[in-house]
């Protein structure tokens, strides 16, 4: 029997879609070699190969390409094997695991730490999951959080409510409207980055104490960067105590994979026995556990790659603004140029690529609002000054040939 539904003409009209708006994703087919990061091989699609340098990844200290990272994984597999074996209730719990979630728990100075394949499931499977064990709680969502968040806390099935993007005065307005007998929680996160601005830490704590709320962060830009041991924002503001959950990555400063939260020993419990996003879920391979924990040792003892991070970003910042590019710039690592257009980011991300060797990523809706597209740099302190000088020469010469032409751009 026929279908009555042509699924296929209907898949073809989403993706068209994308084409037409102009946001259509490609994927770079990359080749990253150790010991050489940011340095990369893009594999075109013809099959040849050039030679480029990273500028939009997430590797922010270039610690993926570390040896004290890659010795341990050796170890690791050479000890344990590939695989974990199951989920961490069956069989999936190693003493890597353990050791791991002891150091996350030692950096934020809580009683213990929950790890999680990704920061995204650390999130999703934490919010949705914190209203069973608080019946009736309503959850203050900052309007500029994680697609994970978002996700987690709509899901839930309990209250939530949006407050506008670090507006201290807004969620006093939400958390006064409600009954003060509920339960309550703060959602929100240090940097945001997209836009690279700091969260109201201390301010939303504060409301937090007056209202009886929990409070929240995501920490996921901001560990491994910021902070005297790399903890963080808050631990950068000494704020670290006053959190009641925190929310970290291991796959950007500390250049493995997974996630984790860091809390009381009660809430870890608690979150580790009633979250499907944990319980069902296959752990992470021993060897990346064992190279994470030797990445969050070793950045708790060597505050100098951050200070040279924050160093690279603000030369980068420096120099794009004195060529007059709009730059937004909050004071964090982030350094966004915007563009505004998805078709011209595009074009501009396509052209530093294949006339420069550059590779920077466009950045278009739904990653950031409809007309605030832009290009993403990523300094790190393994960017040298050769490549930092290819890069704005190269923003120069397209920016003043291209942007001031958007027919061009476009074509």
């Amino acid at each position: 029997m026929e279908s009555p539904v042509d699924y296929t003409s209907q898949l073809d009209a989403a993706i068209q879609k994308l084409h037409d708006e102009g946001r259509y994703r490609t994927f770079i087919n990359i080749e990253r070699h150790k010991g050489h990061f940011p340095h990369a091989v893009w594999t075109k699609p013809d099959g040849s190969k050039q030679d480029i340098t990273v500028w939009c990844g997430n590797d922010y200290l270039g610690m993926g390409q570390h040896p004290v990272v890659l010795e341990a994984m050796h170890e690791a597999v050479d000890s344990a094997g590939a695989g974990s074996g199951g989920t961490r209730n069956i069989s999936g719990t190693t003493v890597y695991h353990k050791r791991l979630e002891a150091e996350l728990a030692d950096l934020h100075g809580k009683e213990s730490a929950l790890l999680f394949t990704s920061a995204y499931i650390a999130n999703d499977a934490t919010l949705s999951t914190l209203p069973k064990l608080f019946p009736g709680l309503i959850i203050y969502s900052d309007a500029l959080n994680h697609a994970s968040m978002i996700e987690g806390v709509r899901r839930n099935g309990g209250q939530k409510r949006v407050f506008r993007h670090n507006d201290v005065a807004h969620l006093r307005e939400l958390l006064e409207a409600d009954d003060p007998a509920a339960p309550k929680l703060i959602a929100f996160e240090s940097i945001y980055s997209m836009d690279g601005d700091f969260g109201p830490i201390e301010a939303l704590c504060d409301l937090a104490d007056e209202f009886g709320a929990l409070t929240y962060i995501d920490e996921v830009h901001a560990v491994g960067l910021y902070g005297p041991r790399g903890a963080g924002v808050a631990e950068r503001d000494r704020l670290m105590h006053r959190l009641d959950i925190i929310n970290g990555t291991l796959a950007k400063a500390y250049g493995v994979m997974g996630g984790y939260i860091a809390a009381s020993d009660k809430m870890c419990d608690a979150i580790r026995s009633y979250a499907p996003g944990f319980i069902f879920t296959t752990s992470l391979p021993p060897a990346v556990a064992a190279g994470a924990a030797a990445s969050v040792a070793y950045l708790k003892r060597h505050p100098e790659l951050r200070e040279q991070h924050q160093a690279q970003a603000k030369v980068l910042k420096m120099r794009l603004k004195g060529m007059g590019l709009p730059l937004i710039d909050h004071g964090s690592h982030i350094v966004p140029v915007m563009v505004g257009n998805p078709v011209h980011t595009k074009k501009l991300s396509d052209m530093l690529l294949e006339e420069y060797g550059i590779y920077a990523q466009p950045i278009n809706f739904p990653t950031v609002p409809r007309g605030t597209e832009r290009l993403r740099f990523t300094p790190s302190p393994v960017h040298g000054p050769g490549e930092m000088n290819k890069l704005i020469n190269a923003m120069d010469a397209l920016w003043s040939h291209c942007a001031l032409n958007r027919a061009e751009l476009a074509g």
